[in-house]
């Protein structure tokens, strides 16, 4: 699917993974809608990039539709990659046995609500724009990418939450493919394995922990650059071939226990 002219949405793409991506389709000729809750950040993005901003809290529809109509402004809306996401750790069930130590439940249903809910919400509001759309000559409609995680295959100790809502969109994968043939629209998932983000902060203690991390990839023995996972996303999109797959972008690992 060409890339250039089109409208496309990114969640999460104040920074990180979806930054990356939202820099790579501006690159590739894309009108970029930037859909984040830090709006320093992504409105500075976007203005360096010639696109859009959206403050967007992907738990709430009507937020979620308006970002959607103001991509569709830009251009024909053809691509949605779904990168916002949190992923807090807690163990299932705490050290003194009583039950107000177990995992707290409403931070379980936010991770779920935010990763897996949100994904989804943006998925079938962007697809039923799409579906308003001529198809291309390949004869598609539009592409969409979603973010999960190898978390949703090897979930860590006190990744309960992030798995279930990474596990979820891998499972929606093929199923929502199928769906969505209907309108010509495709969809893959992009699972990250360990990659280079602000998440882990900055500094020397920041870059020995990094490297640490690093230690434990198959190869190459580093964190992964976002730049790398925003490449894998865009022949997702580009490959019109490619529909309601799972690619793990991760150097070969399989994470241990903790």
């Amino acid at each position: 699917m060409e890339i250039s002219g089109s409208s496309a949405l990114v969640t999460g793409a104040a920074s990180g993974i979806g930054a990356a991506v939202a820099r790579q389709l501006a690159q590739a000729g894309a009108r970029v809608l930037l859909a984040d809750v830090q709006d320093d950040k992504g409105r500075a993005l976007a203005d360096e990039l010639g696109g859009g901003f959206a403050h967007v809290d992907v738990t709430d529809t009507a937020a979620v539709q308006a970002a959607v109509d103001r991509a569709a402004e830009l251009g024909d809306l053809r691509i949605l990659v779904n990168c916002a996401g949190i992923g807090p750790a807690a163990r299932t069930v705490g050290r003194d046995g009583t039950y107000e130590s177990a995992h707290d439940l409403d931070l379980y249903k936010r991770v779920i609500a935010i990763n897996l809910v949100g994904t989804f919400d943006l998925i079938r509001i962007a697809g039923t724009a799409m579906s308003r759309l001529e198809p291309l000559e390949s004869g598609e409609r539009g592409a969409i990418v979603n973010l999960a995680s190898v978390a949703a295959f090897d979930g860590q100790i006190g990744q309960a939450a992030y798995s279930s809502s990474k596990g979820g969109i891998v499972g929606m994968t093929l199923p929502v493919a199928r769906d969505l043939a209907a309108i010509a629209v495709r969809v893959n998932t992009v699972a990250p394995g360990l990659i280079d983000t602000p998440i882990y902060g900055e500094g020397e203690q920041a870059e020995e922990f990094k490297a640490r991390l690093g230690e434990s990839v198959l190869f190459p023995q580093r964190l992964g650059d976002p730049s790398e996972l925003a490449s894998m996303v865009l022949e997702c999109l580009r490959n019109s071939y490619m529909n309601g797959a799972v690619v793990r972008v991760d150097g070969g690992i399989r994470m241990p226990p903790k």
